[in-house]
């Protein structure tokens, strides 16, 4: 058995969280102790930036993550692991735009997984996406040109 039951029922269910709870709004740098411009005003900038409601620090993500979208604060880090087998194993993850930052996620032990991490780098949206073959490869093999996309799209929010 590559990984238990309870394991993935309890990341997906951690995952549905974050993802029913959103990514908050955008400031546009006025409210208390900012002028129009954004600059601190005469009382002086607050003391510490407010986190972002319903943006997570971390998350772990699987194969049943595709199609979500994502909210993750600034300085936090998205690892996930795809299951796959060698005879229809996802090829590396891909990260789009600049808000994330590909980081070690340590080694592949099953042959066909894909394991990666990103860390958050900048407020913006990233797209994170894998593919698999629908049918198996390999010698003696029909197989098929039909091919799995895995998608999901990060959200990064200031700090």
């Amino acid at each position: 058995m590559r990984r238990t039951t309870l394991q993935r029922t309890t990341v997906t269910a951690a995952a549905a969280t974050l993802l029913l709870a959103g990514c908050g709004t955008e400031h546009d740098g006025t409210g208390p102790g900012r002028d129009g411009d954004g600059s601190p005003s005469a009382s002086g900038p607050r003391s510490a930036p407010e986190p972002v409601p319903g943006c997570a620090d971390h998350a772990e993500l699987t194969t049943a993550d595709s199609g979500q979208t994502l909210c993750l604060r600034a300085g936090g880090q998205v690892r996930l692991t795809l299951d796959g087998t060698e005879d229809r194993p996802w090829t590396p993850v891909k990260s789009t735009g600049t808000a994330l930052r590909s980081t070690n996620a340590g080694i592949v032990i099953l042959p066909g997984d894909a394991v990666a991490a990103f860390d958050a780098v900048t407020p913006g949206t990233a797209r994170l996406t894998s593919t698999r073959p629908l049918c198996p490869t390999g010698p003696g093999r029909t197989g098929c040109k039909g091919t799995q996309q895995w998608t999901v799209t990060v959200k990064v929010a200031r700090p």
